[in-house]
């Protein structure tokens, strides 16, 4: 598959399937490892809410701390990968991940919550440059028609780390169940600091092995030969009539605004759930027993994901997402109408169909931007600030409606990916 510009001439065939399949298999790792620690960000908020006595509001500032980083740093990081080539930028990647890790070990010390924002902001940073690398690179890497197939393998992989992050932190960081906000109250001010440090202290260890693992694979990366990592651009010609701004293409603006709500409401519902199932009247489980129950929200979205690699294959993808939204809206409100059992599982449900929709989203939105794709890369992942934003209100909801009804954020959310899947993501070319 060539792609030929003015400067330039890239044919992939040039290099063999087993270099390709070699390059896909490295940056899948990339694609665990950020999924993980992103989902890890679901055992962190009960956790932190409890020892500092957050709101639903404040407790959210986790996420968006976390997911501001990418409004923040997704252009420089854009800017980056085509200064110093893909290699490059996921090696510093990487290494910023490992610095943010290793924060989490003054922060829970101190123990200081602005601290932990802190860190988040300095590893969701490194994720970012790893997303605005990662996502572009698996889509180029291979036939345009088959993109979305390539990427949702690879988003499968992410899922298995969004499925794994909270059994390890159920295990390590929630083991010792953290006591409820009304029994923190009637501790004297000397043993509550005592409480504070030593519930603080949980999340050393597992953010310090994070921290090891993440410099032991930018080693990796760094002395691994990539095939054509230098290319940062996409060389297919410009189509007859196309403008030169990425904000001309309807398409790509109405897909950053799908990549903006789906992450909002993706992120949103994952962060609620262990304090959802905790609610007397929906499952009443202990904080860590409800802990253990979102990996099943997110190991829905890894099973869509491997069906949705073949699937996609042969169905055109604008309608699947349409569908799949539509389904996922409908889980949430009979969650939102429900108790007991009813409640818990239809909500956990919703991941098995927001499996698809990110990666499909972002193939549907870069579709036909010849050498814009750079650009418009750059763009979706800075709607990826939705995870922060979306979530952020929805605290504001539950603070004031309750977290039972606080849900019906992620359905207006589902509604718009809806209209995009059926309408919104039709291609029509500037002249």
């Amino acid at each position: 598959m060539a792609f030929s510009g003015s400067t330039s001439t890239v044919n992939f065939r040039s290099s063999s399937g087993s270099s390709n399949a070699a390059a896909l298999s490295i940056v899948t790792t990339l694609f665990f490892i950020w999924g993980f620690i992103t989902s890890l960000n679901d055992i962190l908020i009960p956790h932190l809410r409890s020892i500092f006595s957050l709101n639903y509001a404040e407790a959210m500032l986790v996420q968006f701390a976390f997911f501001s980083a990418y409004a923040v740093f997704g252009l420089p990081a854009g800017s980056l990968v085509e200064r110093i080539g893909y290699k490059r930028s996921m090696v510093a990647g990487l290494l910023a991940m490992c610095l943010g890790a290793i924060l989490f070990v003054p922060a829970a010390a101190a123990p200081s919550f602005p601290l932990f924002l802190v860190a988040l902001i300095v590893l969701a940073a490194g994720i970012t440059t790893l997303q605005v690398a990662a996502n572009p690179y698996v889509a180029i890497l291979g036939p345009p028609h088959t993109a979305s197939s390539r990427l949702n393998l690879t988003q499968a992989f992410n899922s298995l780390g969004t499925v794994l992050a909270p059994l390890f932190g159920a295990w390590l960081i929630l083991g010792d169940a953290p006591k409820v906000i009304k029994d923190l109250k009637a501790l004297t001010p000397a043993a509550l600091h005592r409480y504070h440090v030593a519930q603080a202290a949980t999340v050393k260890i597992p953010y310090v092995g994070i921290a090891l693992v993440l410099l032991l694979l930018g080693l990796l990366i760094a002395f691994y030969k990539f095939p054509r990592l230098d290319i940062t651009r996409d060389f297919r010609p410009v189509n007859p009539g196309q403008a030169d701004s990425i904000w001309n293409y309807r398409h790509l603006v109405l897909g950053a605004i799908g990549i903006f709500v789906y992450v909002g409401a993706e992120v949103s519902i994952g962060s609620f759930l262990t304090n959802y199932f905790n609610q007397p009247n929906i499952g009443g489980y202990s904080i860590e027993a409800a802990a253990k129950l979102v990996p099943y929200y997110w190991g829905g979205a890894m099973i869509g994901r491997f069906i949705g690699a073949g699937a996609l294959q042969r169905l055109k993808t604008g309608p699947v997402v349409g569908i799949c939204a539509i389904v996922a809206a409908v889980l949430v409100i009979s969650s939102m109408l429900s108790f007991g059992l009813v409640a818990v599982w239809t909500i956990l449900l919703v991941g098995l169909f927001n499996s698809i929709l990110f990666p499909s989203i972002f193939t549907l939105a870069i579709a036909e931007l010849g050498p814009l794709t750079g650009k418009a890369s750059g763009l979706l992942c800075v709607a990826i600030v939705g995870g922060a934003i979306v979530p952020e209100i929805q605290g504001v909801l539950a603070d004031h409606i309750g977290i039972h009804h606080a849900f019906i954020l992620p359905v207006l959310c589902y509604a718009f990916i809806a209209y995009y899947g059926f309408r919104g993501s039709r291609i029509v070319i500037p002249g």
